[in-house]
Formats: C-alpha cells, structure tokens, sequence
C-alpha cells in the first residue's frame, strides 16, 4: 500500500477519524451533509442540488501540491465519464491562504474543464471535518456517502471509487 500525500489545512474539528469511509466493508447509510459553495460565477450551490447523479466530491486549494499534481488526472476521467458522473471540486477559499481569485486563475491557467466551486464561508470543511487535502469522497445518486479516500488518489482509485457510485 503507498502512502497518500496531503497538505494540512489546520482546521481542528474532525467528525470521522481514518483515511477511509467504508470502503471494504457493507455500504454505512449515511447521508451527505449538506453544505453551500459558490460557483465560478458567484452562485450559490448546494450539495444537494446535485443529487440524482452520482457525486465525485474533491476538496482542493491551489497551494497544495499533491491536490495540483492529481487534478489533471481528475479532469482526464471527467472529461470521459462527465455526463454520468457529477464532478464537484471544491477550493476551500478561506480568503487567506487561498482566495476565491487564486483558484479560479489557477484553473483557468492549467485548462481544466471540471467544474469548480469554492467554499468561502469554509461550510463544506466544516460539515466533513476535513483537517488535509486533497479528500476525495464518493456520494452515490441519493446522496449517501459510499467511500472516501484523504491524500492523493490517482485515476484507478478514482475509477474505483466511480464504479461504487454509479
């Protein structure tokens, strides 16, 4: 097994302990939280606004290089299964570190065609407990969590976690 490479975002609050959320064992039903984000355009989006499609949640930061050295590998699989698959990447724009400016020129700078959302208000953080990126988690249809992986993952991981999802 390698070990995954994560940048620590010093966010103190963690509700799951473990790199992993059920991912061998039977599916846990537990419902996503709920959270909102805005998009490239300033509009406000909810997670749940995307249920009824299987979800690949991705949180990221344009100062984290194992987040910006798997990302193309992410918009390579968006790019093949988009239409089935939702893509939600999630900048977690804390308004210091990084600013919803710096993500999106990081994007736009690097042609990825996924989309993009940011977390200015650090809701959707808050909601996961997420102390690392990058995080990856797989919320099916309906909006249950399925599996999850902290650190960077790499396209057959990705696709695995997409085969548990669809």
């Amino acid at each position: 097994m390698s070990s995954n490479a994560t940048c620590y975002i010093g966010v103190t609050q963690n509700t799951q302990e473990g790199s992993q959320t059920n991912q061998d064992a039977e599916k846990e039903e537990m419902k996503a939280p709920d959270f909102t984000v805005l998009d490239a355009d300033g509009n406000s989006v909810n997670l749940s606004d995307l249920f009824g499609k299987p979800i690949v949640l991705n949180f990221w930061a344009s100062w984290c290089p194992p987040c910006k050295s798997k990302m193309p590998e992410f918009n390579e699989v968006y790019e093949e299964v988009g239409e089935d698959i939702t893509f939600m990447m999630v900048d977690l724009a804390d308004g210091q570190r990084e600013t919803k400016e710096k993500g999106a020129q990081y994007v736009k700078d690097q042609g990825f065609s996924f989309p993009v959302y940011f977390d200015t208000k650090q809701d959707a953080v808050s909601k996961y407990g997420i102390a690392s990126i990058p995080t990856t988690i797989f919320i099916d249809k309906d909006g249950y969590i399925v599996t999850g992986a902290e650190g960077a993952i790499g396209v057959k991981t990705l696709q695995k976690g997409i085969d548990l999802i669809k």
